[in-house]
This record gives structure tokens, sequence and C-alpha cells, in this order.
């Protein structure tokens, strides 16, 4: 379940960075002030006033061809969320639903919608099999 969370944590973390940079960015600094209020209410307006800050930097960030600086707000956001999470666990459904919520704004595709993701790695004279689902191999 953590390397769910995780996978969780990043996903939302990018969402939310790359919302920011469109023009349902609001939908996304709500979303994400509500998350914030629930667990640090004192800490909400403060989060939601830097989600702003943030903007301004991807928005710059995206004029100037700046990945690095996008992707470092990615990871800011990262920890933030995953400190959030571990205050709450509860939240990570409703994390989960911001997220595919916000997703749609960023232009990127999201995680398979049946939830399979495979990867491999494989060197030297290795082979590689994988499937989803059914697979039928024959040597011929």
């Amino acid at each position: 379940m953590e390397a769910e969370l995780a996978a969780l944590v990043r996903l939302a973390a990018s969402t939310v960075v790359g919302a920011m940079a469109t023009a349902g960015w609001e939908s996304a600094q709500r979303a994400v002030g509500e998350l914030w209020r629930r667990v640090h209410p004192e800490r909400a307006d403060t989060v939601v006033a830097e989600l702003g800050e943030a903007r301004a930097d991807v928005l710059a960030a995206r004029e100037q061809g700046d990945e690095r600086a996008e992707r470092e707000l990615v990871v800011a956001w990262q920890a933030r969320l995953r400190r959030l999470l571990a205050a709450d666990p509860e939240l990570a459904p409703e994390l989960r639903r911001i997220t595919d919520e916000l997703l749609p704004l960023t232009g990127e595709a999201g995680p398979p919608a049946d939830g399979t993701r495979l990867t491999a790695n494989a060197s030297g004279r290795s082979r590689v099999t994988m499937a989803g689902r059914d697979i039928n191999i024959t040597k011929g």
C-alpha cells in the first residue's frame, strides 16, 4: 500500500502543478486548500497563498522553457502532499478524486484506466514477456 500512496502523491503533485498553468488553476487551488483545511486549518490560507505564488513560478518556467524549475515545484508539492497524507491517511481517496478531476486540465495522460502498469528492465541476453491479461507464446 505504501508504494500505491507514493505513486498517488507523485501523480497528484504533478497534476496540481500542471493545473496551475491552466485556466482551471483556481479549481486546483481550492481543492488543495480544502485538503489542508481538513488536517491543518491554521495553515490552509498560507498554503492557498503559496499555491498562487507557485502558479506564477510555473507560468514563468513555462514561458522560459525551464523544465527544471517546474520539476522542482513538483518535488516541493510532492513533499507537502506526502506530509499531509502522513498526518491523515484517510485523505488518500479524496486526493485521488481531486487528481482525477484535475488531470484532464493538464493535458497529460494519467495512469491506465484499469490500473495496470507494467515495467521491465532487461540486459544482456535476457528475454522479458509481460502481459496485462492473457498471453499465448508459440515458438516457430
